[in-house]
């Protein structure tokens, strides 16, 4: 199957209250094993590209024309999105490759700037039909909104989303970039709350450090979009180490990331399965998918 865009599969995974899972690709090895996990499944699957990842390589087309190119070449359906982008100038280039969502990220301008540098990107990007993820605050790890204690306020979140346009907001729930154990617990009330009172999915950034059972609870509250980065990063680190470890003779790289890539495959695929299993666009999953329960 083609790509598709980011909208649909947000959609699709919005209605059936499950999972709209995003994983950040790092390199081509990273979307080789998040493509293979969505073929293996059945569930469709988002690869974000950050502005980190576009600065470890150097510039914006190569990551990402390589990463549509996987997508466009899988019976998966796959959506290629750009994550945390602040420059507006990766956006239009972004854009201009081909893909189907960013997430602008003026988080760290104060409220008014934020707003103004986000409502004219998201205006940019609607003409050109392109899907717009924001966050109001800073996402944790970073400091800023989701640092402990710090929650979205829903009030404050509408009247966001009102004057922006966006069409998906990232939003503090309890979560936190970075987390290498899984031990968050969301307020699901707040997710609850969120959900009754935006005209948007909500998202849900650092994903990594929530135990899978509390970002079912977290989906089943209304949290839609799921993005994980740094629990597959450990899994093909872990893996690399292992695999060296084991034959410390080694020096063909093709021998040590090969395992690796399996690795987050796994991963991906088993995630993929507990949080998006029975998302419903019609013909569109296999069987085997497994369901939300």
């Amino acid at each position: 199957m083609p790509l598709v865009p980011t909208s649909e599969i947000v959609q699709a995974a919005d209605e059936a209250r499950v999972g709209a899972v995003s994983f950040n690709v790092i390199h081509l090895e990273t979307a080789e094993a998040l493509v293979t996990a969505a073929e293996r499944t059945g569930i469709p699957v988002i690869l974000q590209i950050s502005e980190n990842c576009i600065r470890y390589h150097g510039s914006l087309l190569p990551i990402t024309r390589a990463t549509l190119a996987l997508a466009e070449a899988s019976p998966a359906r796959t959506a290629v999105h750009l994550d945390h982008i602040t420059q507006p100038q990766l956006v239009h280039e972004g854009v201009a490759a081909g893909v189907s969502s960013v997430m602008v990220d003026a988080s760290a301008l104060p409220y008014e700037e934020n707003v103004a540098t986000t409502a004219e990107l998201t205006a940019w990007c609607h003409d050109r039909d392109v899907y717009v993820e924001a966050e109001l605050g800073e996402v944790g790890g970073k400091d800023g909104v989701h640092a402990p204690g710090v929650r979205t306020d829903p009030k404050e979140a509408l009247a966001y989303v009102t004057a922006t346009g966006v069409d998906a907001l990232a939003v503090a729930v309890g979560s936190s970039h970075a987390m290498r154990e899984r031990t968050a617990v969301l307020d699901k009330e707040l997710i609850a709350e969120l959900h009754e009172k935006l005209p948007v999915p909500l998202v849900l950034h650092g994903s990594s450090g929530v135990p899978d059972e509390e970002l079912r609870r977290a989906i089943a509250a209304g949290m839609t979009k799921i993005n994980i980065s740094t629990h597959l990063v450990s899994v093909f680190t872990r893996s690399l180490r292992d695999t060296l470890a084991g034959d410390p003779d080694l020096v063909d790289s093709r021998k040590y990331i090969k395992p690796a890539r399996a690795a987050v495959a796994d991963e991906a695929a088993r995630i993929l399965s507990v949080l998006g299993g029975t998302t419903a666009l019609p013909g569109q999953y296999s069987p085997a998918a497994s369901a939300r329960g």
